[in-house]
């Protein structure tokens, strides 16, 4: 890691390093022979512009791939609204390479830069831009390395070879509204899948999704601060309304093509796509509902698809990362909520029944039991899965917050875990693996950023195999974070709390509370991570007892745990929230006559939701880009959770904010992004215009040309000082 500037406050290095993140080492690669390790990292802890970079296992030596300046001849980027908006989806703040891939060896790596598509020859070193038609997105070479199909902002999906020697169209939309090789907005921003097509291992044909978003309703998003500015128009899924139609075809090189076809009335949704090398292409389909998918596999000479596994849960069913999949002998490999472990696999039906588990099935067998919590698939190989877990059964865990990477057998015998400190159970653990070489990522709540370390396949037995570390240019944090964690309450809620640096408590006595939650799906805050709480740990600072607490619905904990919310945001959320306060104030210096509660997002809803729902225990607010009214927010995601508000109108108004507006006593400060195309300001506005009418005094923060993400520096920091200035105040009255 890199120091920091002297001058440096928290705020300020936080929003400038974009988290911390930037110069630290990312988005790994490891060739299918091991040969090579691939990834991304900025030059240091204050340069955004990432570079791609190789390591050979052989040596260990790191080697400069692709550098942005110079194939940009030092020029500034340029990016198009399609790829602006395409990194608001995945959440990425840095500049330079973002994202690339591999053909079938390794050796050759295809990336956009300003809409424009390079490639280098990673056994060589030598770079090129080759022809192609942009602005364009995700380009991505054939396993023989010989071309680079890629999509464009006019809707097409292009090929180019890897020679130079030409560029033309595979698909050109056939509709105003079509696009080609493009991920539609549900699957980037809820599903997972920012992919749009997918080449065969022979690299004759692709699977390429075709999506329509003409059913879709529109929206206009103004810039109030630009009134000369035009709106700008977006097609916005919101719940109850027309999603994009999407459908799959398979393209051979020559122009022919042949539509997929399944039940696509019946399971609209794509959710993955998985072609790998002597399997038949994988599809994972769901119902609009989502408490029912299938699992099919595609004969790609005719479009045919059969149905290999359908799954149906009274409440939802998950997607997961890296399946489904085969394992080379031809053993469907999946992660499914299960009310047996070790036998055959059977459905929970939601996973509430006693024993149910999140569990890794290979073939028809479960190979993980109730006492581990299953994520994703990270790698599948001849002899072992390799899968990221958490704990299953929260009683088996001395403290809450570890994610680890086991290797299993595919019988399910023989089980070893991945950790760079070798304490898989007291960190958070990623990792890649292919070709014998693993490369894991491993952070500590103790110390700050993660330790990555690349290591080889040896025999059993055999314990030293660290080939290098990869090291990380990201700057050191100018404070330390120190969270005591905690199962918090008879639900054992996991918790961590955070006490200002150099707290006495003979001295200082109790403390006023900040609640600090995301406390929502697909958002687990209680993590064994420094960098995670660093934010957490500042509040603290500025004289607080900041508490983090992961209720039900939060992800890592168990099927039961993540579905007691169905249909019910308002209640279990709220309810756990104060309970693990209340249970805290047993041991920690909480002054419960003064709790406050902050959050973004899902969390700002929450903090919303506390003040007008339970003013008897928190007395003041800030509600960040908060959804007011559910009705407002996407398909996948809210009815996913709450149902189609054509069926359970009861349930949405239950849980939106709109409707205890009158309720509000106490300070609630809303901030929000007015380009915020995934929770729109009209959320804060509609609450706000409720609370008005009512006659509830609040405050409104309206940021000018922010997103969601507030990756503007300025922005970023002063929104920690606003708040903290409001707090304050709003406690001290």
């Amino acid at each position: 890691m890199t120091s920091h500037t002297p001058a440096d406050t928290f705020p300020r290095q936080y929003a400038r390093t974009l988290r911390y993140t930037v110069g630290a080492p990312r988005s790994f690669s490891v060739a299918p022979d091991g040969s090579r390790v691939v990834f991304l990292r900025s030059r240091s802890g204050h340069d955004r512009a990432n570079l791609l970079w190789t390591l050979d296992t052989a040596t260990g030596e790191e080697r400069i791939a692709a550098d942005p300046a110079a194939l940009l001849g030092g020029g500034e980027e340029d990016l198009s609204p399609a790829e602006r908006a395409r990194r608001e989806r995945s959440r990425e703040g840095s500049a330079g390479i973002v994202g690339y891939a591999l053909d079938g060896d390794g050796g050759l790596a295809a990336f956009a830069l300003s809409g424009r598509l390079f490639t280098a020859d990673l056994t060589t070193g030598a770079t090129a831009e080759l022809p192609a038609r942009g602005p364009l997105l995700d380009p991505r070479p054939s396993p023989d390395g010989t071309h680079v199909a890629y999509a464009n902002t006019a809707g097409e999906l292009r090929l180019t070879r890897t020679d130079g020697s030409g560029d033309r169209a595979l698909a050109e939309p056939d509709g105003p509204n079509v696009t080609w090789g493009q991920a539609e907005f549900i699957a980037q921003e809820e599903m997972g899948r920012d992919r749009g097509f997918w080449w065969s291992p022979q690299s004759d044909r692709l699977l390429v999704e075709r999506a329509d978003d003409s059913p879709v309703r529109r929206w206009w998003i103004a810039d109030p601060a630009n009134p000369d500015r035009e709106p700008a128009e977006v097609a916005y899924p919101a719940a109850g309304t027309a999603n994009a139609e999407v459908g799959l075809w398979v393209l051979d090189l020559q122009g022919g093509r042949t539509e997929v076809t399944w039940d696509r009335e019946a399971f609209p949704y794509l959710a993955r796509v998985h072609w790998s090398e002597g399997g038949v292409p994988l599809l994972l389909v769901q119902s609009r509902d989502q408490r029912a998918q299938r699992i099919l596999g595609l004969d790609a000479a005719t479009g045919a698809t059969e149905v290999l596994v359908e799954e149906h849960d009274e409440t939802w069913l998950e997607a997961f990362p890296g399946v489904p999949a085969w394992t080379p002998d031809g053993k469907l490999v999946r992660i499914s909520d299960i009310a047996e472990v070790g036998g055959a696999a059977q459905q929970d039906g939601g996973g509430r029944r006693e024993g149910g588990a999140r569990a890794l099935v290979i073939g028809d067998q479960a190979v993980t039991g109730p006492d581990l919590h299953v994520r994703s698939v990270v790698a599948v190989t001849a002899e072992e899965v390799f899968f990221s877990a958490s704990g299953g059964a929260a009683e088996t865990d001395p403290e809450p917050g570890w994610i680890a990477v086991g290797r299993i057998s595919h019988d399910g015998k023989r089980l070893a875990w991945e950790s760079s400190n070798g304490r898989p159970f007291t960190s958070v653990t990623s990792a890649v693996h292919a070709g014998g070489i693993t490369v894991r990522a491993t952070a500590e709540a103790d110390l700050p950023g993660s330790l990555v370390q690349v290591a080889r396949d040896l025999p059993e037995g055999v314990v030293v195999d660290d080939v290098a570390v990869i090291a990380s240019y990201a700057e050191t944090p100018v404070i330390t974070a120190r969270p005591v964690f905690r199962f918090a309450g008879e639900r054992r809620i996991p918790a961590a709390v955070f006490l200002p640096t150099g707290y006495d408590r003979e001295r200082d006595g109790l403390l006023p509370v900040l609640m600090d939650p995301y406390g929502g799906p697909h958002g687990q805050r209680v993590v064994q991570a420094h960098n995670a709480h660093l934010n957490s740990q500042w509040f603290a600072d500025q004289g607080f007892a900041v508490v983090v607490a992961d209720g039900r619905g939060t992800p890592g904990r168990g099927p039961a745990w993540e579905k007691s919310i169905a249909f019910d945001f308002a209640g279990a959320t709220l309810d756990d929230q104060v309970d693990a306060l209340r249970a805290l104030a047993a041991e920690f210096p909480l002054d419960l006559d003064r709790v406050a509660i902050r959050g973004w997002s899902y969390g700002g809803y929450l903090a919303a939701l506390a003040v007008l729902r339970r003013p008897d225990v928190f007395h003041a607010a800030v509600a960040g880009a908060p959804v007011t009214d559910w009705e407002l927010y996407d398909t996948h995601y809210t009815e996913r959770y709450l149902g189609h508000p054509a069926e359970r109108p009861e349930v949405y108004a239950a849980n939106s904010l709109t409707g205890y507006a009158a309720g509000l006593e106490r300070p609630l400060m809303i901030i929000h992004g007015l380009a915020d195309d995934n929770v729109v300001a009209a959320h804060t506005l509609r609450l706000s215009s409720a609370l008005l009418a009512a006659g509830r005094p609040h405050t409104v923060l309206p940021l000018s040309g922010v997103t969601h993400m507030t990756p503007q520096e300025e922005v970023a920091e002063n929104l920690l000082l606003v708040q903290v200035d409001f707090v304050k105040r709003a406690l001290a009255r």
